[in-house]
This record gives structure tokens, C-alpha cells and sequence, in this order.
């Protein structure tokens, strides 16, 4: 089966295409990348450079590559940007997906696969972990427009008989995350701490996320490729874990000795995040495998390669 992948050049996206491809798919990545690097593409897998808001040279994509399913992992992903630039956040959010929504549908693809967000979606929770049925409350454009292309993806699964599966993240961390950028908090501490320079951490530190590692991420987006399956699922650990705990946890793994600096809080970012799992390991076979501190483990190890390469 063929398959078009979006972002695969990206830190989660070029994960994924490696294992579609030992699953035996036919991969097409499609990335304008913006923030993917060509080296993380693996061999094997077909390559376009292409904003998904080019419309017209994306459908030249599907009328020549006639895929079966698509994978969907371009985004704009900066929260705090999202703030900031909300028209730019659902130019590429919102109308980047609805032009591969409507191809998907032109073309007869048979499955879409979405990576969206839980804890930008929930918000400001309610209950903890959040299972999927948590009221939709986003405090940020980047939640909002997840929320949309959900809404839009039940529309086109009711009208257009698309099946589709929305995989809702809590934080994913691991290998090729981007250090340099807004997002990625284990990324960004790992590079501050190998590199000898002082963390900056907004707010409290008291803040809590879900860490999954990316590795899990990638077997969720195995699993979801099951026909007959559709729905919205959570892939979380359920474990809270506080910005300063996980800074300790990392200062400990990478020996040294750097306190952080603080700064205020970001707009648009939730204090509390923690989703519910186990629709997921009910109706996907699926849950998170590993530990939060043998993750930290690998990511460290990956971003002392690269600085020593």
C-alpha cells in the first residue's frame, strides 16, 4: 500500500517513515521543510518538497502517486506563535489540512491519519489524566485549529465515508526533536545542558506535563493503520510530571551541575497536563513502553552524538 506522509522530515514524521517502510508501505513524503531536515528522510522513501497549502501542486502529488492512505503530520507547531500570528497558525493548521482532506477525498484514499494534540485541545483540565470525552477548552490558536481539523475529519468520515484516526499527543520527546525552537522542553534542555549553557525555564517549573517518548508515538501510528478503526485517542503515559522534576531528572543523567534560570510564563500554555490512555490500549492494543527516565536516557545520548559529530 502507498502512502502519503506529511512532515517526514520532521522529528516525529521521519520516525514514522522509517517504520512504514519496515512495514513493507510504499512511503511518499511531502515537506516543505521549514523546520524537517532532509537527512532525517530514510532510504526508500519518495521525496516532494511541497507546502500543503499549494493546493495545486499538491494534488499533482496524488493524481500521480494515487495513494491509499495518508498520514498527516505537517504543522505549524509553536504554541506561542500560534498566539501571535493565529491567521498564519490556521493558514497551515487549518486550510493546509482541509486541502489534503479534500484530495483524500477526490482521490479515494481510505484512511487518514492525524497527529493531533491533547493537552492544547483539553486545555485547562477539568480531570486528571483527561480521557477523550474531557470537554474541548483550547487556550491557545495551535488547540483551536487541532479542534477544527477533528471536527472536520468526523465530517468526512460521515458524509464521505473516510475513515480516519486522530491520535491525540501529550508531549513527545526523543531523537531529532528540534533544540533551537519553542517547542520541545526535553530537547531544548538537553542542548543547554550538554552545551554547557544555563536553561531558561517560564514560570514556575510547578507546571506539569505527559511525557511520552517517540518510539511509543511511532507504534500508535502502526497500530492506527488497522482498517475499520476510527475515532479520537489519546497516546499519553497518564503520568504527571513537573518542568522542574524532569530538569532534575536530566541535570542528574547528564552530570552536571547548572541551575536553571526563570522567566515568566508563555501566554496560551495550559498548567496542568495529563491524558488518559486507555481507549487507546483498548481499541488500538497499544501502551506507552517506555519509562520516562530510560527516554531522558536515549535523548541525551542522541544530542551528546550530535554536538561530538
Amino acid at each position: 500500500m502507498k502512502l502519503v506522509l506529511t512532515g517526514g522530515a520532521g522529528f516525529i514524521g521521519s520516525h514514522i517513515a522509517e517504520a512504514y517502510l519496515k512495514e513493507g508501505l510504499e512511503v511518499v513524503v511531502v515537506d516543505d521543510l521549514s523546520h524537517g531536515k532532509k537527512e532525517n528522510i530514510p532510504q526508500g522513501a519518495k521525496f516532494y518538497q511541497l507546502d500543503i497549502c499549494e493546493q495545486e501542486a499538491l494534488e499533482e502529488i496524488f493524481e500521480k502517486e494515487q495513494p491509499e492512505l495518508v498520514n498527516h503530520h505537517s504543522a505549524q507547531i509553536d504554541v506561542r506563535r500560534s498566539v501571535a500570528e493565529p491567521v498564519f497558525d490556521a493558514r497551515v493548521n487549518i486550510l493546509g489540512s482541509l486541502n489534503l482532506l479534500e484530495l483524500s477525498r477526490k482521490y479515494q484514499v481510505k484512511k487518514f491519519i492525524f497527529a493531533s494534540t491533547g493537552g492544547a485541545l483539553y486545555g485547562e483540565q477539568k480531570e486528571f489524566p483527561a480521557t477523550e470525552d474531557h470537554p474541548i477548552r483550547p487556550v491557545s490558536p495551535y488547540g483551536v485549529a487541532k479542534a477544527s481539523v477533528e471536527l472536520y475529519l468526523y465530517y468526512y468520515h460521515q458524509v464521505h465515508g473516510l475513515e480516519y484516526v486522530s491520535l491525540r499527543y501529550s508531549n513527545v520527546y526523543g531523537p531529532r526533536q528540534d533544540p533551537f525552537g519553542e517547542a520541545g522542553v526535553v530537547a531544548i534542555f538537553c542542548q543547554k545542558l550538554l552545551s554547557g549553557e544555563t536553561p531558561i525555564i517560564n514560570g514556575s517549573g510547578e507546571q506539569t506535563r505527559d511525557f511520552v517518548y517517540v518510539k511509543d508515538v511511532v507504534r500508535a501510528n502502526i497500530l492506527a493503520l488497522k482498517p475499520g478503526l476510527v475515532g479520537d485517542f489519546n497516546i499519553s503515559t497518564g503520568k504527571e510530571t513537573a518542568i522542574n522534576q524532569l530538569y532534575q531528572i536530566l541535570v542528574r543523567l547528564a552530570e552536571k551541575n547548572l541551575k536553571p534560570r526563570y522567566a515568566p510564563p508563555k501566554p496560551g500554555e495550559q498548567f496542568r497536563s495529563c491524558l488518559d490512555n486507555s481507549q487507546a490500549n483498548q481499541k488500538l492494543g497499544w501502551k506507552p513502553e517506555v519509562k520516562l527516565e530510560e527516554g531522558l536516557k536515549l535523548t541525551l545520548e542522541y544530542f551528546s552524538q550530535k554536538l561530538c559529530s
